[in-house]
C-alpha cells in the first residue's frame, strides 16, 4: 500500500467520523428539545390542573348555591316564606310545636317511643301540630342529609299533611333511620326508597321528581333559619324540642323533651291546663 493511499484512507476516515459526530450532535439537540417541550407541557398541565382546582374550589358548594334559588313553598304551609307548618283540627285551641332534625338520633328515639302518643293528641283534636325542621347536624357531623331530608319532607307536605307525618315517621323508624355518622339521607334514591313504604307517597312521580330536582331545597334552608331564630328566642339549641304557648314541654328532668309516653302525657296535660 502506498503512502498516498494510506493518507487518503485516513482523511476519509476522519471525514466519516466528523459526519457521524455531527449527526450525533443533531440527535442530542433534538432529544433535548423534545425533553424541554415535554417539560413545558407538563408544567402547563400542572398549572392548568391547579387553575382548574382553584376554579372548582372557588365554586360555591351546592347548598350554598341553593340559597340563591327561587323559593318554592310546599302546599299546606302558611307565612311569608311558607315555613309555618301547622296541621290538625280547626277546633283545637292549643298547638304543640315540634323542632326536629332528620339526622338526629335522639329525635329518632323520641319518634319511635313517644310518636304514637303525640299523634293520638293530634288525631283526637287535643292540639294541633306545628313542625319546624332543623339542619344543624349537617354542620356538627359534616354532611347534607338533614337538609336533603328536610327538602324531601317539603315534597311530602306538598302531597298532604298525612303523607308528611307518615313520611316523617318512616324516616325516624328503626328500619330506615341511619346512624348519625352515616349520611344516608343525602341520597335521593334512599329518600325515595323510604317514601315507597308510605301509602300516600309510594310510586308518586310528582314527589319523586321534586326530591330529585331539589324543588324544596331553598325552602329547607329557609325553614332551618326559622329553627335558628326560634332557638334564640326561646333559648334552646338541640332537638327534639317541644313548645306549647312558648314554654318548653319537658320530661322528668325538667330540661329535655320527654322520652317516654308516660312522661309526655304528664307534661302535655300540665301544658294544656297552663
Amino acid at each position: 500500500m502506498s503512502k498516498r493511499n494510506s493518507q487518503t484512507a485516513k482523511t476519509a476516515a476522519r471525514e466519516r467520523l466528523r459526519i457521524e459526530r455531527e449527526r450525533e450532535a443533531k440527535r442530542a439537540k433534538s432529544k433535548r428539545q423534545v425533553v424541554v417541550a415535554l417539560s413545558i407541557v407538563g408544567v402547563l398541565a400542572i398549572a392548568g390542573g391547579i387553575g382548574y382546582a382553584a376554579v372548582q374550589a372557588g365554586k360555591p358548594e351546592y347548598w350554598e348555591a341553593a340559597k340563591d334559588d327561587k323559593l318554592v313553598k310546599p302546599a299546606n304551609t302558611t307565612g311569608k316564606d311558607g315555613t309555618t307548618v301547622v296541621m290538625g283540627k280547626s277546633g283545637a285551641k292549643k298547638t304543640l310545636v315540634m323542632y326536629e332534625d332528620s339526622r338526629c338520633p335522639v329525635c329518632a328515639s323520641f319518634e319511635q317511643v313517644v310518636g304514637d302518643a303525640v299523634h293520638k293528641g293530634y288525631e283526637d283534636g287535643t292540639y294541633k301540630l306545628q313542625y319546624v325542621g332543623a339542619t344543624f347536624i349537617d354542620t356538627t357531623v359534616p354532611g347534607e342529609g338533614s337538609r336533603n331530608a328536610l327538602s324531601a319532607l317539603g315534597a311530602a307536605l306538598d302531597v298532604g299533611p298525612d303523607a308528611f307525618l307518615d313520611y316523617k315517621k318512616a324516616l325516624y323508624s328503626m328500619k330506615f333511620h341511619p346512624e348519625e355518622s352515616d349520611d344516608k339521607f343525602k341520597d335521593d334514591d334512599y329518600l325515595i326508597k323510604v317514601a315507597d313504604s308510605v301509602d300516600g307517597l309510594k310510586g308518586n312521580k310528582a314527589f319523586q321528581k321534586a326530591v330529585k330536582d331539589g324543588t324544596y331545597d331553598k325552602w329547607a334552608l329557609t325553614m332551618s333559619e326559622k329553627f335558628d331564630k326560634d332557638g334564640d328566642t326561646y333559648g334552646f339549641q338541640g332537638t327534639p324540642t317541644l313548645l306549647m304557648d312558648g314554654k318548653k314541654i319537658t320530661g322528668a328532668d325538667g330540661k329535655n323533651a320527654p322520652m317516654t309516653a308516660q312522661e309526655f302525657n304528664t307534661a302535655i296535660e300540665k301544658a294544656l291546663k297552663g
